[in-house]
C-alpha cells in the first residue's frame, strides 16, 4: 500500500542540521582557564551528557519575549553550573558563564552538516513544506540565519516558546498546524530515538532517524539527510 503524499517534513536542529564546530569539552574547559578553572573536557563531557539527560524539558508555557529568555537562560545555567562544579568548578562563574552562553549563540560554535543546504534546496523544489522543530531556546532562528539555513524553512518551532518539548506531541501539532498540513502527510527527522523518531511516530507523524554512524541498513534509519530524498523517491 502506497504511503499518503508527503506535504511536509519536519527536521531537529543540533546533531540533525548541524553540530558542534568543536568538542565541548574543549570549549568548555578553554574557556574555563579564562575564568580561573582548570577543568578536564573529558570530564566536561560526560557531566554534560548526565546533567542535559537529568534536565527537566525545556518548555515554558505562556513566557514570552524577554520573560522567556530568562527563563532560557537559567535553564541552561543550572545546566552549566552542575556540570562546572563536578568537574571541579570555575571561580569565576558567573563571567564564564556569560561567555559561554554568547559563544553558542554565534555561527562560529556550529556547522552545518555537507550535505544539508542541497537536500533542503532539493526538498524545496518538490514544493514540501519545512520546519525545524527542536529543544532548543530562542537563540535558534538567528543561528539558523547565521548558518544560511533559515531561507529554506517556512517555520521554526522551539520548544521554550511553544511551552511543550519533544518527544510531547503537542510541538509536532503545532508545527503540524503552523504549516496547515495533518500528521499522516508530514515525515519528521532527527537524531534521537526517543525525542525524534519515537515521539514523531506517536504524534501520527511518519519518521527516519539520523545515526551519522550507522553501518546497517535498518528500518526508519538514515545515515545522512540524503536518505529523506531516497525515501521519499520510494513513496
Amino acid at each position: 500500500m502506497n504511503r499518503p503524499a508527503t506535504r511536509a517534513v519536519l527536521l531537529d536542529a543540533a546533531g540533525t542540521l548541524f553540530d558542534l564546530a568543536r568538542p565541548l569539552g574543549d570549549t568548555y574547559s578553554g574557556l574555563a582557564d579564562e575564568f580561573g578553572g582548570n577543568l578536564d573536557p573529558d570530564t566536561l563531557t560526560a557531566g554534560f551528557r548526565s546533567a542535559f539527560a537529568d534536565a527537566p524539558p525545556m518548555a515554558f508555557p505562556g513566557r514570552h519575549g524577554a520573560d522567556l529568555d530568562r527563563a532560557e537562560r537559567g535553564w541552561w545555567r543550572t545546566v552549566v553550573e552542575r556540570v562546572t562544579r563536578e568537574a571541579g568548578g570555575v571561580p569565576e562563574f558567573d563571567s564564564y558563564f556569560d561567555r559561554l552562553y554568547a559563544h553558542y549563540a554565534s555561527a562560529r560554535a556550529w556547522r552545518a552538516f555537507d550535505e544539508a543546504p542541497g537536500v533542503l534546496a532539493a526538498l524545496r523544489g518538490r514544493g514540501v513544506g519545512l520546519a525545524v522543530v527542536s529543544n532548543f531556546d530562542s537563540r535558534l532562528p538567528p543561528l539558523l540565519d547565521a548558518l544560511g539555513l533559515a531561507p529554506f524553512f517556512d517555520a521554526v518551532v522551539c520548544s521554550g516558546a511553544v511551552g511543550a518539548a519533544k518527544p510531547d506531541g503537542a510541538i509536532f501539532a503545532h508545527a503540524l498546524t503552523t504549516l496547515g498540513v495533518d500528521a499522516h502527510e508530514a515525515l519528521h527527522v532527527g537524531d534521537s530515538r526517543v525525542h525524534d523518531y519515537d515521539g514523531a511516530r506517536a504524534a501520527g507523524l511518519e519518521a527516519l532517524l539520523v545515526d551519522r554512524g550507522t553501518t546497517t541498513n535498518r528500518t526508519g534509519t538514515i545515515p545522512d539527510l540524503r536518505g529523506i530524498l531516497d525515501w521519499l523517491a520510494e513513496a
